[in-house]
C-alpha cells in the first residue's frame, strides 16, 4: 500500500466511530445529546388494624433513547370522510313520496299520508343516491 492510499484511508475511516455515536463533534466544540422522560409510579404499603395502609408515589427521571424521540414521524391515520352527498336523491325522493302519499290516500287520511310519504321518500331517495 502506498503512503497516499494509507493517508486517504485514514482520513476517510478515522471519523466513523465518532459519527456512529449519539454525540456531536466540531472543532473546539462538543455537544452530547441526552434525552430524559419522567416516569410516575405508585407503591401500596399495606396496613393493619392499628395503622391503615397508604400509597407512596414516585416520579423518576429516566434516560431514554433520543433517536426514538426525535426525527421519527409517526403517521396519523386520517379519519375517513364520507363526502358522498345524498341531497339530490333526498329531494327527489321526498317529492315522489309526497306525491305517492297524496295519490294513494283519500279524505282525511291525506293529513298523515303526505308527510309520511315525504319522509319515507326522502330516506329511500337518499339510499338510492348512494348515501
Amino acid at each position: 500500500m502506498t503512503k497516499l492510499t494509507a493517508l486517504l484511508l485514514t482520513t476517510i475511516l478515522a471519523p466513523l466511530p465518532v459519527m456512529a455515536s449519539g454525540k456531536h463533534y466540531q472543532r473546539g466544540y462538543f455537544e452530547e445529546e441526552t434525552c430524559y422522560r419522567y416516569v410516575y409510579r405508585e407503591e401500596y404499603v399495606p396496613g393493619n388494624s392499628s395503622r391503615p395502609g397508604y400509597v407512596k408515589s414516585f416520579r423518576e427521571k429516566v434516560e431514554v433513547d433520543c433517536k426514538r424521540n426525535h426525527g421519527t414521524h409517526i403517521p396519523r391515520k386520517e379519519p375517513k370522510v364520507d363526502d358522498n352527498s345524498c341531497l339530490e336523491g333526498s329531494i327527489l325522493g321526498g317529492i315522489a313520496g309526497g306525491g305517492a302519499g297524496a295519490a294513494l290516500s283519500r279524505g282525511d287520511g291525506r293529513w298523515w299520508a303526505i308527510p309520511l310519504g315525504i319522509v319515507g321518500g326522502t330516506l329511500v331517495g337518499c339510499q338510492i343516491d348512494g348515501g
